[in-house]
């Protein structure tokens, strides 16, 4: 299995987008509405990358999971402890919209590390730091 790069804080602040997993299968579907976003590192976090690794396991297999995860050339944020709990407070606080963990999670990544929260996902179409692009 190839290397996924793990960046330290300092390198981040050239990167502008977080892709959550509805940006990335839509990037790996040819979208033609996250055509500009082909072109960037693919900046997430490992819980998005088990996300896409499942849905493709589910629906195509394990060669063709396997195949992405390899193929991407992805950057990965760590996740530290403050901002997992930041990103459940956030969750709970919001448990009216029944946000996906690992989307508050991702949300939660990239406001602490200046970038934009990519994502198809309405239920953060109005929130502040996000650019939404729906299929």
């Amino acid at each position: 299995m190839k290397q996924i790069k793990i960046l330290s804080q300092k390198f981040l602040i050239k990167m502008s987008y977080f892709y959550d997993t509805y940006a990335i299968i839509s990037l790996i579907e040819g979208d033609k509405n996250y055509d500009k976003y082909k072109k960037n590192i693919i900046t997430t976090n490992l819980l998005n990358l088990a996300e896409i690794y499942n849905i493709f396991l589910r629906t195509h297999g394990k060669q063709t999971a396997s195949y992405w995860i390899k193929k991407l050339n992805f950057n990965l944020l760590e996740l530290d402890e403050d901002s997992l709990f930041k990103a459940v407070e956030f969750r709970f606080y919001n448990k009216k919209e029944n946000l996906s963990l690992t989307n508050c999670i991702g949300y939660i990544l990239a406001l602490k590390n200046n970038m934009t929260f990519l994502t198809g996902d309405e239920k953060f179409e109005n929130k502040k730091n996000v650019e939404f692009v729906k299929k």
